[in-house]
């Protein structure tokens, strides 16, 4: 699940795991219970969260391998927060080929930018703030649009509306899978 701050990939990643019975893995909810449990790898987390920069490359690859071998997702699973650069699609290509789960599709939610800021500063998670919601806007824009070229090369690239009401989102990404 891809898709700019606030563009609704956490409501729309667990509409489609009930939906569809799949595992969700958020990044986000991961990343964030690593800080708050102050575990290693989210004490290196913390200063980057904060300041609404990307995590390091093989820091986001150490936690996604973390959760893909856990038994839960060997039939399947919904990914969202991750991946962000062409890099890490790459990355997680070969991590996935490396555990026999092929990618079957990335879903892109499309908002506008001013949709991404409003959303983004009405939530109250710990890194919603202004300055740290503009930064992810900016990281969003420089690296997206190569991501979704890597996606649309593969031809596993679905872009679907996220501007309208919830319900209707689920329900463009359900026709379009």
């Amino acid at each position: 699940m891809l898709g700019g701050p606030g563009a609704g990939k956490s409501t729309q990643s667990h509409n489609l795991s009930q939906q569809l019975n799949l595992p969700l893995i958020s990044m986000g909810g991961i990343l964030r219970e690593a800080i708050a449990g102050a575990t290693p790898l989210g004490v290196k987390a913390k200063p980057y969260m904060e300041k609404g920069e990307l995590l390091p490359d093989p820091m986001m690859i150490e936690f996604v391998q973390q959760r893909l071998v856990q038994e839960d997702v060997s039939q399947g699973w919904i990914l969202e927060g991750y991946p962000r650069t062409a890099f890490q699609a790459e990355e997680l290509d070969f991590l996935l080929e490396d555990l026999a789960q092929p990618l079957d599709w990335a879903l892109y939610l499309k908002i506008s930018e001013e949709a991404m800021l409003e959303r983004s500063l009405n939530r109250s998670l710990f890194d919603d703030h202004p300055e740290a919601v503009t930064t992810r806007i900016g990281r969003f824009r420089e690296y997206t649009i190569h991501l979704l070229e890597y996606y649309a090369g593969k031809q596993k690239l679905l872009t679907v509306d996220g501007n309208p009401m919830v319900d209707q989102v689920t329900a463009l990404i359900l026709a379009q899978l």
